[in-house]
């Protein structure tokens, strides 16, 4: 669920006004030639956010066209013809590692210190959590040496963090983006983040949505999710004003939101 966590970070510097527009092609700020080319100049950070990139090249040394179960697992990805930005959703961490290092360039300082000086400590989390990158991906920043983080656990890297922690952070996006009288995060930027887009309709800015109620069809339209590796959710309902986390299961979550809101609901 670390791509949930770096789509906040997108929303924070554009509430910080280090990003004009989620609609501004990633090259205006972003000039170490990742975004150079004819294709990679028309990449917008909402390309990114919806994973509809369609970024060309080579992250940490992997490429953006790696196919198969071995890299993959089971929703394995077929060799196909590059889109334009825009045009076609995939999951994809090698774009997403892209957009984790254009982020730490917006920011010029490590994202976990963002995000723990941002969110986690305003909303209290433990001092456990950890988001690392991988051993290749260190770039000079300000002078230093500094790890970019991963889009994933995919290859290594990823976030580690508690169940609390999880749950702070969703109790923070049903509060609306607001923690004990504070707007950690704007509202409006929750709403965009939330609405689907149109290569994918239950997709928002790298949180998963509920629209026509593909995903949980026992959960109101409204709810959407973080979800990670190892079946990890951070669940959340409006609606409802609830907040599920679920880790490390085998099971059918539509089937637990459904009992939990019987039971809520009775």
């Amino acid at each position: 669920m670390a791509k949930s966590f770096l789509s906040t970070l997108l929303g924070l510097a554009i509430d910080r006004k280090l990003i004009k527009s989620i609609h501004d092609p990633l090259r205006r700020l972003v000039t170490d030639g990742g975004y150079d080319s004819p294709h990679n100049s028309r990449i917008t950070w909402q390309h990114h956010a919806r994973q509809a990139s369609e970024w060309q090249g080579v992250m940490w040394s992997k490429s953006d066209d790696f196919i198969g179960v071995e890299e993959f697992g089971q929703g394995r990805r077929e060799p196909r013809e590059l889109r334009a930005p825009g045009e076609f959703y995939e999951y994809n961490d090698v774009r997403i590692n892209r957009f984790a290092l254009s982020l730490l360039r917006v920011w010029q300082k490590p994202l976990p210190q963002v995000l723990r000086d941002e969110v986690m400590n305003p909303i209290g989390a433990s001092d456990s959590w950890a988001y690392y990158g991988y051993r290749n991906s260190n770039v000079m920043i300000g002078g230093k040496p500094v790890a970019s983080i991963s889009g994933g656990t995919r290859w290594g890297g990823g976030l580690w963090i508690s169940t609390r922690g999880e749950a702070r952070f969703g109790y923070l996006f049903l509060r609306e983006g607001r923690w004990r009288g504070r707007q950690i995060i704007s509202r409006e930027w929750i709403r965009q983040a939330t609405m689907p887009g149109a290569t994918k309709a239950d997709y928002g800015y790298l949180w998963w949505l509920n629209t026509n109620r593909k995903q949980w069809a026992s959960a109101p339209e409204t709810s959407y999710a973080a979800l990670g590796y190892g079946s990890n959710a951070i669940w959340i309902d409006p609606e409802h004003d609830l907040v599920i986390v679920w880790r490390w299961h085998d099971g059918n979550l539509d089937e637990l939101i459904g009992r939990v809101l019987a039971a809520v609901e009775r």
